[in-house]
């Protein structure tokens, strides 16, 4: 187990591939056919296109606030590679790539982040959650669902997700406290990309490193490059097997860096430097694979082709999402109380009246 190698106590960082593509842990290198690799990277390059691209979507007035995962592709691709159809998957709220992995269309997600709550309708995925902004939230979630799953006695594992800001929250300790007394499968991850918005995580916990905080609650924890995808699939793999196995929970801490802004309300100009960002550069986790590619050898188209065959199937499902139905406004209210109570009938009405009023105006 590399958790055993690698204290979180020490700062030791799991590692199998620098930042030229060299191999310097061979001992943990997983056995992946070439072709395997090859569509990794893909998804990976994919899923940076359609983030790219949602960006886009979003500075032309098409689309609300997104919050970018640029950067983090490695992360979420390798977990999305061990997930299982039956496992759980409960994001945050900058886990598109695992979320499309697990089955969640990009329609689907353009949908939500337009203010149609059909958008959390996921007609073909299982066991995924609905995106949680209240920060931390997810974390309970999992673990009710990861008790249940132990109670039932069921082959199935959780896979919260949760930024560096959101283990200051509450809901974050009471999660793994839990989780560590029922020792219960879940698989509990930290992406941590050094930003909680404007707050350095050095401003977040004076802990060594974020992973130790799962020593506390008696559950192991690790510190994984989180821009190295043969390490996130290895821990990933390790964590899934052992908290399957029934020996309880596991908490990875993924040391990346968000590339781009928190969402796209944000200016990360106002906090950080360039000099940081061009550092963080060389860690690129695209650059780093696709290095290693080619030291190997193994046959990859370039990225201009990649690109070029995926960003009619983005536009497709953005047009798709653009000319859905409108949102029905008796959903937004029907489904919180069997009797709804005069506060929200105001609220309604209230509504109601404004959009008369907008229609008027035309």
């Amino acid at each position: 187990m590399i958790f055993k190698g690698f204290n979180p106590l020490d700062d030791k960082i799991f590692r199998i591939i620098d930042n030229k593509g060299k191999v310097i842990n061979k001992t943990f290198l997983p056995e992946l056919d070439d072709e395997i690799i090859v569509k990794a990277y893909k998804t990976m390059l994919e899923a940076r296109v359609a983030d790219e691209m949602a960006v886009s979507y979003q500075r032309q007035g098409r689309m609300y606030t997104y919050p970018p995962i640029l950067g983090q592709e490695a992360i979420q691709i390798a977990a999305g590679m061990i997930i299982r159809e039956n496992d759980w998957l409960a994001p945050a709220f900058r886990e598109a790539a695992v979320m499309q992995a697990k089955g969640v269309s990009l329609k689907e997600i353009f949908l939500y982040y337009m203010g149609n709550e059909e958008g959390s309708n996921f007609s073909k995925a299982h066991h995924v959650l609905p995106i949680s902004v209240p920060i931390g939230s997810q974390f309970l979630y999992a673990t009710g669902i990861g008790y249940s799953i132990k109670y039932q006695q069921k082959d199935e594992v959780v896979y919260p997700f949760i930024g560096d800001g959101g283990t200051s929250e509450g809901d974050f300790n009471e999660a793994l406290n839990f989780a560590g007394v029922w020792k219960i499968p879940v698989v509990f991850t930290i992406q941590n990309n050094q930003y909680a918005i404007s707050v350095p995580v050095q401003k977040q916990t004076n802990a060594v490193n974020l992973a130790s905080k799962a020593l506390a609650f008696g559950i192991p924890g690790i510190k994984v490059d989180g821009n190295d995808f043969f390490a996130m699939y290895v821990a990933y793999k390790q964590a899934s097997e052992y908290t399957r196995a029934g020996n309880g929970p596991v908490l990875i801490e993924a040391y990346t860096y968000r590339k781009g802004a928190h969402t796209t309300s944000d200016d990360p100009t106002k906090y950080r430097t360039k000099e940081e960002e061009q550092e963080w550069a060389k860690t690129d986790p695209l650059k780093r694979l696709r290095l290693y590619i080619e030291q190997k050898g193994i046959a990859l188209e370039s990225d201009d082709a990649i690109i070029a065959a995926y960003k009619p199937e983005v536009d497709k499902q953005f047009m798709e999402a653009e000319n859905f139905k409108p949102y029905q406004l008796d959903d937004v209210f029907k489904h919180m109380y069997v009797d709804m109570p005069e506060d929200l009938k105001k609220q309604k009405a209230d509504y109601e009246q404004f959009l008369s009023w907008k229609e008027k105006r035309k």
